[in-house]
């Protein structure tokens, strides 16, 4: 069998959206199927039309015309063209025997065009909801009209793609709620590698020293800075809890548009130095950082995009054995049981994150069942190979039907 997938952005550019897209690519190899990969002209502008990472061969889409760039509207659309036009090229080319389109909803109405005309079957997958997103970066508002455009698209893509993935349950309730039949619907859920990640090592004494970390108690997050992450309430709740134990400190790795946001609040608290800010690291360097947490702390605000969706991160915490400590949000619900293979706190609440935190530094003997019950709810439900395998009762009745 061969998909070709169509993708909004990939390796070599580093977000959770390509590292998912990785994962699912090395996977469906080792189950034995051929893949092929175009990403549109929002990967990024100018470059080549055709490029090897990683042993990935990508074909690349040229961006729209300046005049084009200047307006939003017309700008959205060029890319869906400019990305039909390369399918039209590639097709014929590659003969694949399935199209898999990913989020967002640009790439699926360009895939679906182009499936109708070549005669393919098309798997649309939703990795979240642009316009959420949208709404948390400030480029739009909930029930505006871009929002209710980019919505109306996405839910024409899901009623005339043939079969529809998602990342989790969420996200299926609520494509489920717009009409599309449950049974055409199948989650993909985020996962792990567990190989990738050793459960229990002891943190990099020289790295340890060069942060001020030694002999502290480190809470921590690894990943992007964006608003509905709630990192301000981290910072938030750390005076109080520095006044149960002074040797409690906030590592933070990683950046993004909160970044200056978050070291003016730590500037105004007065917390320099309890606060450590390591800006992003290279990937490869990423679980030397992991390894310096005790206690990783995911405070997600409450919103429809963090109700609906999973994120990666805290798995690959638990992966690491590794402690979490997450608001109560319906995508934390889906991954973490309370008390059992994490905690879980009311969400928005800094004094309740304080209190969950005071508990789980007061029940250290319970550490080593929690951390063995987290990394087995990993390797158990949550691993690529058992993830991607699942696309198989997708695939495989598409191309039967298709000859």
């Amino acid at each position: 069998m061969r998909i070709l997938h169509i993708l909004d952005h990939s390796i070599p550019l580093h977000s959770g959206y390509t590292f998912r897209t990785r994962a699912i690519l090395e996977q469906q190899r080792a189950l034995g199927w051929e893949t092929c990969h175009l990403t549109s002209s929002k990967h990024r502008p100018g470059g080549v039309l055709q490029e090897t990472v990683d042993g990935f061969e990508f074909h690349r889409t040229p961006g729209p015309l300046l005049w084009q760039k200047r307006l939003p509207l017309v700008a959205q659309w060029a890319v869906v063209k400019a990305l039909e036009r390369r399918l039209d090229e590639l097709i014929p080319v590659l003969r694949p025997d399935i199209l898999h389109a990913h989020s967002p909803a640009l790439n699926g109405l360009a895939a679906l065009r182009a499936a109708r005309r070549h005669g393919l079957p098309l798997v649309y997958e939703c990795r979240a909801f642009w316009e959420d997103a949208a709404v948390d970066h400030g480029t739009t508002t909930e029930g505006s009209l871009r929002y209710r455009l980019t919505r109306a698209l996405e839910t024409y893509v899901f009623r005339h793609a043939d079969a529809v993935t998602t990342i989790c349950e969420g996200l299926k309730a609520d494509i489920v709620a717009r009409g599309i039949p449950e049974a055409k619907v199948t989650v993909i859920p985020n996962a792990v590698d567990p190989g990738r990640f050793t459960f229990g090592t002891e943190p990099d004494p020289e790295l340890q020293r060069s942060l001020g970390l030694t002999g502290k108690c480190v809470l921590g997050f690894i990943g992007s800075f964006y608003a509905y992450e709630g990192l301000a309430l981290a910072i938030q709740a750390l005076p109080d809890l520095l006044r149960h134990d002074e040797r409690v400190r906030l590592l933070l790795v990683g950046g993004g548009p909160e970044e200056a946001a978050l070291r003016a609040q730590v500037e105004q608290y007065g917390l320099n130095g309890k606060v450590v800010f390591t800006g992003r690291v290279p990937h490869d360097q990423v679980p030397r950082y992991y390894d310096l947490v005790d206690i990783f702390v995911y405070p997600r605000l409450p919103m429809r995009l963090t109700e609906l969706v999973t994120p990666l991160k805290p798995l690959e915490a638990m992966a690491r054995g590794r402690l979490v400590v997450a608001s109560d949000v319906g995508g934390h619900r889906e991954l973490i049981r309370d008390g059992e293979t994490g905690f879980l706190f009311r969400a928005g609440r800094a004094e309740s994150l304080v209190e969950t935190v005071i508990r789980v530094l007061a029940a250290r003997d319970r550490w080593p069942e929690v951390l063995a019950a987290g990394r087995r709810f990993v390797t158990e439900q949550r691993t690529w190979e058992s993830s991607v395998a699942r696309y198989r009762s997708v695939y495989t009745p598409l191309v039967q039907q298709h000859g």
